[in-house]
């Protein structure tokens, strides 16, 4: 990884991004293992973790009946995963491969959902309707670098008491050095608005390589997340921070159940993951906050 002295602009960082997901599909289809998803009540780990989570916050404790708005959903094994749960499901993403193979596996599965090809930043404009609960999964928000308008489409996208979840890795994870042979500092905590540039052949998931090895990513704190949820007119219910990966972010985490963690002795020093459940204001002075210019 290297800072990038002069951050590209955003059409061109998007782009160089796209072409690297798109490479992602087809090594993605191997690693993801969707061939266990031809079970009908296999659920993904990562869609059992957050239902367990989203449960004390929906009605009946369930996405059942829900219309469901899953954003950055890659090849939807996660999407197909909710709508096996019993929600309606709109799954959203930027790259073309992504969502034909989405759309491939749920017509394989006999799962009915919609699929919308478009940049998450304009995600509002793109998707029609609105929503119960929007869902955001692990390895999402470092790719965008604009962490207000992304917490907008959220807002705008759900009803009134409507219910917004993220779980993503931790940004405290992301300045670790991931090749040290122990925990050590090296990349930004504190985003300054610069891109970090990546140069890497590799996926988190799978043996194969890509031919679009460039990426550009932001570093977002933790107070900078929350703070861009409430001001768009999000109230923060409950936020959790966690120790459990779904994939393997550094060589020496070990395997554990649902996923990777540090070693059991380094385990309590960094968190990996954080959890938000949000929900968008409905009373009086919610489309104020919405319409605040952040600080």
């Amino acid at each position: 990884m290297t800072e990038s002295p002069t951050p590209p602009d955003w059409a061109s960082a998007r782009a160089a991004n796209r072409a690297n997901w798109e490479d992602r599909v087809p090594l993605h289809e191997v690693a993801y293992g969707t061939g266990a998803l031809e079970d009908p009540a296999y659920l993904t780990s990562g869609i059992r973790t957050d239902l367990a989570a989203l449960a004390p916050f929906l009605p009946d404790g369930t996405v059942s009946g829900l219309d469901v708005c899953h954003l950055q959903c890659h090849i939807g094994t996660d999407t197909l995963s909710l709508a096996r749960a019993g929600a309606r499901v709109t799954g959203v993403d930027f790259s073309p491969a992504a969502l034909a193979s989405a759309a491939a596996l749920a017509e394989r599965l006999g799962l009915e959902a919609t699929w919308v090809e478009t940049d998450v930043l304009e995600a509002r404009t793109a998707v029609t309707g609105d929503f119960d609960l929007v869902y955001t999964s692990i390895g999402t928000i470092t790719w965008l670098p604009d962490l207000e308008r992304w917490a907008r489409q959220v807002s705008d996208l759900l009803r009134d008491g409507g219910t917004f979840y993220i779980r993503d890795g931790h940004p405290s994870l992301y300045s670790v050095d991931e090749d040290a042979p122990t925990l050590e500092l090296r990349h930004p905590y504190f985003g300054d608005g610069g891109a970090q540039q990546w140069d890497d052949d590799s996926t988190y998931a799978g043996d194969g390589t890509v031919t679009h090895t460039r990426t550009y990513e932001w570093a977002h704190p933790l107070s900078a997340i929350v703070n861009a949820l409430l001001g768009a007119g999000l109230e923060l219910l409950r936020m959790d921070e966690g120790t459990i990966l779904p994939w393997k972010f550094s060589p020496r985490m070990v395997e554990v159940p649902d996923g990777y963690a540090w070693p059991e002795a380094e385990r309590p020093l960094v968190p990996c993951t954080y959890t938000i459940i949000a929900r968008k204001s409905s009373g009086p002075g919610a489309a104020d906050a919405r319409e605040r210019p952040p600080r």
